[in-house]
């Protein structure tokens, strides 16, 4: 703001003295016309003039010849020239010449105008002149007045300034304060939003809506991490409750053998859901690792088809492919047969009848089905049955971790796609996994110009 007054006020100081300046110089000008006209008419002189034109305090005249020899002159002024010889022979080559001068008689800062003119026959100079005191006087008034103003003026604006940037920034000071007191133990605390629709109003509702999602994001964390807890410490009691058992003096073999091996399939649930929430926790920091390759859908069917073969068989129960569509992906092998794994293995524990694995594509889009003849899913776990630690029946004890219609959606996810369930029109629960369709390899060329099918 002082930069901005000090070049407003050298601007207008500027501004007003070239004004001031052009006044005087119009007069003097008016006057020197006035001389011109007195001379070049029979008897006139400056005298005359003097006396019918101009006031002898304000204004003086002289006529000049090319030599510098005064040829008339106001009554004080017949024996000061106004200007030197070198003037005299510079002002006779132009149309006009103003001088700055001091008032011969008082001493005081004088104008002049110097005009050629021709009178009588000869070239002459006409040199008129006016005291320049009150111009001078204005211009230190106005002078002293932006000295004065100036800071009185830079002090107002800057108190307004800091009063609008203050008023303007207190709703983000109390942002910042209330910033300040949220915390993880003060869940549900947000930021003052003024009813205002400007960018401070906006950022606070952004501020807001950014806790909201760190806020459902650690309830997340937090639900994981005691459900995580609660699932390892099932597990781990029964395991410290078998090894005390088979530890007790009198045991026979067969109960050792009883013990160490419900020792050893709670070890393996152990194991099983550690790999899953290392899954899990890979997936949420985006560090699951992949090894996509090309594959087709009916490759996939078959290889988890193989693995539990034996599985299916073992518990008298039927696993088939239903429809073999060989539609192209490119994905993990191994994630994707773990993810189909894990839903036949659902429709083992949970399903009933034949477990249908089946292929087929839909808007650019290739769907892994697993359905089973079972149930199907409650009506009201379908919307959550990919949650976390989500059971359909969470009464049961040991009936799994509740982590694997988890990991398929986290593997889904992984390749760019999402899991579905829901329960088949004709019975029984059909969950499958949506994944882009793989763009098709162009075939290579034939040696003699023709393409190969």
């Amino acid at each position: 703001m002082a930069v901005l007054l000090a070049l407003i006020g050298i601007g207008l100081y500027g501004r007003f003295e070239r004004q001031l300046d052009e006044t005087i110089n119009q007069g003097l000008r008016a006057r020197a016309g006035d001389v011109t006209l007195f001379l070049q008419r029979p008897a006139g002189g400056l005298g005359a003039a003097q006396r019918r034109l101009v006031d002898r305090d304000e204004s003086f005249a002289q006529v000049l010849a090319l030599d510098g020899a005064i040829v008339d002159a106001s009554p004080s002024l017949r024996d000061v020239p106004l200007l030197t010889t070198a003037e005299v022979r510079t002002a006779a080559t132009r149309r006009q010449t103003i001088l700055s001068r001091r008032n011969p008689f008082e001493a005081e800062p004088a104008r002049l105008l110097a005009t050629p003119i021709s009178a009588d026959g000869r070239r002459l100079l006409v040199v008129v002149g006016t005291d320049s005191d009150d111009r001078d006087a204005t211009l230190r008034s106005l002078l002293l007045l932006f000295l004065i103003g100036g800071p009185v003026a830079l002090l107002l604006a800057s108190l307004a300034g800091y009063g609008v940037a203050s008023a303007a920034l207190a709703p983000v000071e109390q942002m910042r304060r209330k910033a300040a007191q949220i915390s993880e133990h003060t869940p549900g605390e947000r930021l003052p939003v003024g009813h205002t629709d400007d960018e401070v109003a906006r950022l606070g509702a952004t501020l807001n809506t950014m806790l909201d999602r760190l806020e459902r994001s650690f309830q997340r964390e937090r639900a994981f991490v005691a459900d995580a807890s609660h699932e390892l410490r099932t597990p781990l009691a029964i395991l410290k409750t078998e090894i005390e058992l088979a530890l007790r003096e009198g045991r026979t073999q067969a109960e050792l053998v009883d013990a160490l091996r419900s020792a050893g399939e709670e070890t393996d649930r152990l194991a099983e859901l550690a790999e899953a929430l290392l899954i899990i926790a890979r997936a949420d920091g985006g560090r699951l690792a992949l090894a996509p390759t090309a594959l087709r859908s009916d490759e996939l069917l078959d290889g988890v088809l193989g693995r539990f073969a034996a599985r299916v068989s073992a518990m008298d129960r039927e696993l088939v492919v239903a429809d073999a569509l060989q539609a192209p992906l490119t994905a993990d092998r191994r994630r994707l047969e773990q993810a189909l794994g894990n839903l036949v293995e659902n429709a083992l524990q949970h399903g009933a009848g034949t477990i249908h694995l089946s292929a087929r594509t839909e808007a650019g889009r290739v769907e892994l089905h697993v359905r089973d003849e079972g149930p199907g899913f409650p009506a009201a776990f379908i919307a959550e049955a990919f949650d976390r630690f989500t059971r359909a029946d969470p009464a049961r004890a040991r009936g799994g971790s509740g982590l694997g219609l988890s990991i398929v959606q986290v593997i889904a996810h992984a390749h760019g796609g999402v899991a579905r369930g829901a329960n088949h029109p004709e019975g029984g629960a059909d969950v499958w996994i949506e994944l882009p369709l793989a763009a098709p390899t162009p075939a290579p060329a034939d040696p003699l110009g023709a393409s190969r099918a």
